[in-house]
């Protein structure tokens, strides 16, 4: 049975839900909800759903804005927990306005139960999302006495500077880079000033991180980096080039310059998430050896 939540205060949902994704995250070694999908939970874009079967917590559901999430507690696996509930939700006319044709859904992690499933309720792959990781090593880092203003490797190269990101001064040139840059990228292109603005709003933040690449005034390029507090892993985030600057090296100088600032900040591996039909951006990330770790599928549901 599918049981939404009664509001912000309930404890107990709230507890039964760290239950079900806390050991998920346990037993499958990451978090079963992307950081979108938090993120719209947090501001309330979207609804939390928990499957039970008696009292017990088997699942936890996420739905709205035309997405789905959803990940069975590993104690429950494999007794038909999610083929009910998607049964339940599909057939339930009180979600037909939240579960449209069209809908889409993330797996993570290319599981056989996860393409059979999928099948069974209309979902066809769409989008493959790898995960790729790189040892750092302590020996290819700059000398510990380099001061961390260094980070934002303010080497030029023709007119390119790049330096750290002003959240004063950056924000709105970044956000309308952002979308020119990844203009076909239907998470990446859309965020908007406030979604940047909860991104840095989020313990892991550091403007330092946040590398951008400028031609005079005007932003070029970025890296944004992301380590977790008390992380001995680090992230590209997101990085990006204009498309005026494409084809010139300056992806590889924002990576080359971005893995040097993880090194300095005490990273000894660095991971990344690029779309797995990015050829350019997958052959850049593999020549700077990145190896493959896992991959994510998004499914969507085909119009009837």
């Amino acid at each position: 049975m599918i049981s939404p939540s009664h509001g912000p205060d309930d404890s107990a949902f709230a507890l039964s839900w760290a239950a079900v994704t806390d050991a998920a995250e346990r037993v499958d070694g990451y978090a079963p909800l992307n950081e979108q999908a938090t993120l719209d939970l947090a501001a309330g874009r979207r609804a939390p759903f928990l499957l039970r079967d008696g009292d017990a917590a088997v699942g936890a559901l996420v739905l709205g804005s035309g997405e789905l999430d959803l990940v069975v507690h590993p104690g429950f696996r494999r007794h038909g927990h999610a083929t009910a509930a998607l049964t339940e939700l599909f057939g339930d006319p009180a979600y037909a306005v939240d579960a449209p044709d069209g809908l889409t859904a993330w797996a993570h992690g290319d599981h056989p139960a996860a393409r059979a499933l999928a099948g069974r309720f209309g979902f066809d792959a769409v989008r493959r999302l790898l995960q790729l990781e790189l040892a750092l090593h302590a020996s290819s880092a700059p000398p510990a006495s380099a001061a961390p203003e260094e980070a934002s490797a303010r080497e030029k190269d023709d007119a390119i500077v790049i330096t750290a990101f002003d959240p004063a001064a950056d924000a709105d040139a970044w956000v309308t880079l952002n979308a020119r840059t990844f203009a076909t990228h239907p998470e990446q292109g859309g965020i908007t000033a406030a979604d940047l603005a909860d991104r840095m709003n989020e313990a892991w933040f550091d403007a330092g991180d946040f590398l951008v690449a400028r031609v005079g005034d005007a932003l070029v390029g970025y890296n944004w980096l992301k380590i977790e507090p008390g992380a001995a892993e680090g992230e590209i985030y997101v990085v990006g080039v204009s498309p005026e600057w494409s084809g010139h090296g300056l992806g590889r100088r924002l990576m080359t310059a971005g893995l040097e600032r993880l090194r300095r900040r005490g990273a000894t591996s660095a991971t990344l998430y690029v779309e797995g039909d990015n050829v350019p951006a997958v052959r850049l990330y593999r020549s700077l050896g990145f190896t493959d770790r896992s991959v994510d599928v998004q499914y969507r549901r085909r119009t009837r």
